[in-house]
């Protein structure tokens, strides 16, 4: 009975890339001095199964690259090879060739096999002072081609795919080989890790080298389109869930005491429900800032300056939309801090720093919020270079406008302080991406910085993209759903804390004056309340100031279904969604970052 191998194919490609993965990170914290034995074997372990799954199904330029990769890594854990820098760049530098075949096979593409030979080249030169007489001309085939064998030949030889060698390899504190890791167990290392990652010194790798002790038949994997429609009919369900509610309210007696208490049960079991499903979709934020060790070891060297790089928060978990939408922003924040913010090592001698510089990265959970900070402690912004640069792209600037005012400068399309254009920076086309994205995240950047101590970067995001508990407030006809997670408390001022300065309408609460932003006039309705003191007042904390929302009623707290506005409607100031009600009307959903900037400064008022 033939087996069509094709059907495992797409299990293959997922493990072949954690292996990568696993293989990256562990080079990365190797103790170069002193390596540690089971990091060794684990580097091992991770190119034998991706070479002996590479053999099964007949993925020639990956079994041969990584035959000689593993052959180098066993010399190492025995002790019969030396690891250098120089040989740890080399690893890796194959390491990001095999990501590159294995992108080629997964997607159907033609096989750059001048790239694999020169990666087979550059490993052999490697062993060449220690393997010289053990590389016979009859194990070529597993590793460079013989020179009158062409790539296409060596490609589709039938000695094993290059899975079988002279000799087996013992696979360390083990005696059986189950599939070659075709189907091992996953390395939650790859995910859920990320805590205390550093460049200038071996870290905790703990988190890195754990491997799973439970049985395999504790993960599944799901494809995302399967995840996605059971988070649309989640949400679904809590529409339906909320007319249900408004139709019960109009039913009395007994009859509508037992269907109020039925219905109690539904929105609780609802909520559980749409909690497990959003659970699925989350992720910890740390399958991002694993590739980031990387980049700033590469860049790092490529500047020449000495950087420490600190994780925090790794296992704070964020919607899997968002992740996969972060990493262009990171990454450029990550490249501008190493590139403009730290100093030479030089330099920062100079000035009194420690050699080497740091950068934090940071995620934690705030309410509803995920935050997530890129700190350095670098020169910080130029001030006077964003200002005269401004100017001379025609952008307006106050005579002296405060550091707050000055920062969000630099998101500006085309802007760039760089003395020169390199392929790091420079071109202005970094920080005005990063921007857009976040915006379209639903989310919001704030700058600090210190002239000579660093600068900081902090993103805030809503923790879903799904779901918000928010609190439905209503201007006229129209229902408004304000997200809970803004909302500090609620009042009715009365005459004698409501003042004015300059037009700006102002709430005296607790010793403290608070601008007050009217939605009916940005949203241009009719209101039933025109003056503040009829109304209600909603207090809004943001990440940028505190104000107050004037509206006419609140309709209640509820649990909304974000539904994103059809594309041929234009962006509305002020509106990140809206949803479904349960009276089957559409609610807009405020957003309340945005809100925050169609509100007047005041600064001095408070002092």
């Amino acid at each position: 009975m033939s087996v069509e191998m094709s059907q495992f194919h797409q299990v293959f490609f997922e493990e072949t890339q954690e292996h990568l993965q696993q293989l990256e990170q562990l080079l990365m914290v190797l103790n170069i001095g002193e390596p540690d034995a089971e990091d060794l074997n684990s580097i091992f372990r991770a190119a034998h199964s991706i070479k002996g799954g590479s053999g099964i199904f007949g993925f020639n330029a990956l079994a041969d690259v990584t035959h000689i990769m593993e052959n180098l890594l066993d010399k190492a854990r025995k002790g019969d090879f030396s690891l250098s820098v120089h040989a740890v760049d080399v690893l890796l530098n194959t390491t990001d060739t095999l990501g590159d075949i294995l992108n080629s096979y997964r997607n159907g593409l033609e096989i750059d096999w001048l790239k694999v030979t020169q990666a087979q080249g550059t490993l052999n030169e490697l062993l060449a002072d220690h393997v010289e007489d053990e590389i016979s001309t009859d194990e070529k085939g597993f590793g460079l081609y013989n020179e009158t064998e062409s790539p296409t030949e060596g490609a589709n030889r039938a000695d094993g795919f290059g899975f079988f060698v002279a000799e087996p390899i013992p696979l360390p504190n083990d005696t059986t080989d189950p599939g070659f890791g075709l189907f091992d167990e996953l390395v939650p290392g790859l995910i859920g890790g990320g805590n205390g990652a550093t460049l200038s010194a071996p870290a905790d790798t703990t988190d890195v080298k754990k491997v799973a002790s439970t049985g395999a038949d504790t993960t599944l994997r799901v494809e995302i389109t399967k995840i996605d429609s059971l988070v649309n009919l989640s949400g679904e369900l809590v529409i339906t869930q909320s007319m249900l509610a408004v139709i019960g309210a109009e039913v009395n007696g007994e009859l509508g005491e037992r269907l109020q208490a039925a219905l109690l049960e539904l929105e609780r079991n609802t909520r559980e429900v749409q909690d497990a499903v959003m659970s699925v979709r989350m992720l910890p934020v740390s399958s991002v800032f694993n590739r980031f060790p990387r980049l700033v070891r590469d860049l790092a060297g490529k500047l020449d300056k000495k950087v420490e790089l600190i994780v925090e928060g790794g296992a704070t978990e964020i919607d899997k939309g968002m992740i996969e939408r972060l990493v262009d922003p990171l990454t450029h924040l990550v490249r501008n801090s190493l590139d403009h913010g730290i100093e030479t090592a030089q330099q920062r001698l100079d000035l009194g720093k420690t050699e080497s510089g740091k950068l934090l990265l940071k995620a934690e959970q705030k309410g509803g919020s995920i935050v997530i900070s890129i700190s350095d402690d670098g020169a910080g912004l130029n001030r006077e270079r964003i200002l005269k640069k401004a100017r001379e792209n025609g952008m307006a600037v106050g005579e002296s406008p405060a550091d707050d005012d000055v920062w969000p400068l630099i998101f500006g399309a085309g802007f760039s302080t760089a003395a020169e254009v390199t392929d790091i920076s420079g071109r202005g086309v970094g920080m005005d991406v990063v921007r857009r994205n976040i915006d379209a995240l639903g989310g919001n950047i704030v700058i600090e910085s210190k002239a000579g101590e660093g600068s900081t970067f902090r993103i805030q995001l809503p923790l879903t993209l799904a779901i918000v508990d928010g609190m439905c407030v209503s201007v006229g006809q129209q229902v408004f759903v304000l997200p809970l997670v803004h909302i500090v408390e609620s009042i009715q001022p009365s005459l004698d804390q409501l003042k004015t300065l300059s037009k700006q309408q102002l709430l005296k609460f607790r010793g403290e004056y608070l601008p007050l932003l009217n939605l009916y006039q940005l949203m241009d309705l009719e209101p039933v309340n025109l003056t503040p003191d009829k109304g209600i007042v909603v207090l809004i904390e943001t990440s940028k100031n505190r104000f107050g929302l004037c509206v006419d009623a609140l309709v209640g707290q509820q649990q909304v279904v974000i539904k994103s506005l059809e594309r041929h409607y234009r962006r509305v100031t002020g509106v990140s969604g809206a949803t479904i009600m349960g009276d089957g009307s559409v609610a807009l959903i405020l957003d309340a970052e945005s809100l925050a900037l169609q509100v007047k400064t005041l600064d001095g008022v408070n002092k």
